[in-house]
């Protein structure tokens, strides 16, 4: 990435909104909300090159969609125009807890 195009500050905030956007497509196939929603997206940077460092958890380490629902992130998020790389880290510290959903996805379970 070394020469590439810095963004604008504009332009970044730009392509934050769309991949939170994108994050909010993909679903925990066993739970009816986005992982956005869920607060299973813990961190979410954005280089002034357009590479996006995302830090997320899954509900659990068993979780069926452990191998696929990270590549699926992955491929989502670098078909944003304006992202140049996708690095995804997955952790399991600290653990994904109810506590983490916002508000309206407490309201789209009911609870």
């Amino acid at each position: 990435m070394e020469g590439a195009e810095r963004h604008t500050p504009e332009k970044l905030e730009e392509i934050r909104k769309l991949v939170i956007e994108t994050l909010k497509t993909v679903y925990d196939p066993e739970i009816p909300v986005d992982i956005y929603e869920l607060g299973l997206v813990y961190d979410l940077d954005i280089s002034p090159v357009g590479r996006v460092d995302i830090r997320m958890t899954l509900t659990s380490p068993g979780c069926p969609v452990a191998e696929v629902l990270p590549r699926e992130v992955e491929l989502r998020v670098a078909s944003i125009e304006g992202v140049s790389g996708v690095a995804l880290e997955l952790v399991w510290d600290p653990p994904w807890t109810p506590d983490r959903m916002s508000e309206a996805a407490r309201l789209e379970l009911n609870l």
